[in-house]
């Protein structure tokens, strides 16, 4: 059995480690409604950005266009969002396992990350960091989302990549958070096409100016609208899965106080017996 001494230290390790986990619960929840406001807000035109683009190209016909096809580059660039730091459950290696263990080949990914946990667990595996912005999920923006829209899609019109992807982190509600991997380019209407035939729809599509120029402005404003749509989603869902993880480890951690001080008592009654029954037994020997 521990010593006393031995089981005090240890209370007293637990209970500053009680505090910190206390204190980061506090902070991600102070992270969580700000960034749950902006994940909410965005959602409406996030989803409606998807809709209503994959709806118009299902009604477009067979246009001749880049970012309707794949390149004839293999090469697919996938934006891994992440977070910087750890202490967040399950949160990291779940968008994580939608690399390494999803169908696509590693020699044939080229991974833009966003958060450093997502860049050091890809390249342990040996994947191909292109390019990290671990800076940009701290604070996401738009303009951010833009010029990493704007860097991958001219890689992709220079045939450097054929595919993009985005995988990230779903925000559904401050407890259930889903992991996500969406293709971004080329744009995929296979689905889009399929309701429109259901609903009996067969209006074409008529664009004003030409339809390659109103692709060319679409479809840039459509991947930096998911880009960024997943960087506030993703913001929110780590600082959910913070504070849900800080709140267990802070339960947890009270539960293990309790049972050290039971153990505690147990020991100091013990000795107390034990320096009691040695003073009778000396006394009963004077005797």
């Amino acid at each position: 059995m521990a010593s006393m001494r031995d089981i005090k230290r240890r209370k007293g390790s637990i209970q500053s480690t009680q505090q910190i986990t206390k204190a980061m619960k506090l902070v991600s929840t102070v992270k969580l409604q700000r960034a749950k406001q902006r994940a909410e807000q965005s959602k409406a035109y996030f989803n409606c950005m998807y809709e209503t683009v994959t709806s118009m190209l299902a009604r477009t016909g067979n246009l001749n266009h880049p970012y309707l096809r794949s390149g004839e580059n293999g090469k697919k660039a996938v934006i891994v969002i992440t977070s910087n730091r750890g202490l967040a459950g399950g949160y990291n290696s779940n968008v994580i396992k939608l690399i390494t263990r999803g169908s696509f080949k590693k020699e044939e990914l080229a991974v833009y990350a966003i958060g450093k946990k997502g860049k050091d667990a890809l390249q342990r595996y040996g994947y191909d960091i292109v390019e990290e912005n671990s800076d940009i999920i701290e604070e996401p923006s738009y303009v951010d989302a833009m010029a990493l829209s704007n860097r991958l899609l001219k890689s992709y019109a220079e045939g450097e990549i054929g595919e993009i992807y985005l995988a990230y982190t779903g925000f559904k509600n401050t407890v259930v958070h889903e992991p996500k991997l969406l293709k971004l380019l080329p744009v995929d209407v296979s689905d889009r096409k399929g309701a429109a035939e259901d609903t009996g729809s067969k209006a074409m599509m008529n664009f004003e100016p030409e339809d390659e120029e109103a692709l060319d402005m679409i479809i840039p404003k459509y991947v930096t609208s998911l880009i960024y749509g997943g960087l506030v989603e993703a913001s929110a869902s780590e600082n959910g899965a913070r504070m849900q993880a800080m709140d267990s480890a802070t339960s947890n951690a009270e539960e293990m106080i309790d049972h050290l001080s039971l153990m505690y008592n147990r020991a100091r009654q013990g000795s107390i017996t034990q320096e009691l029954t040695e003073i009778i037994a000396g006394a009963n020997a004077i005797s």
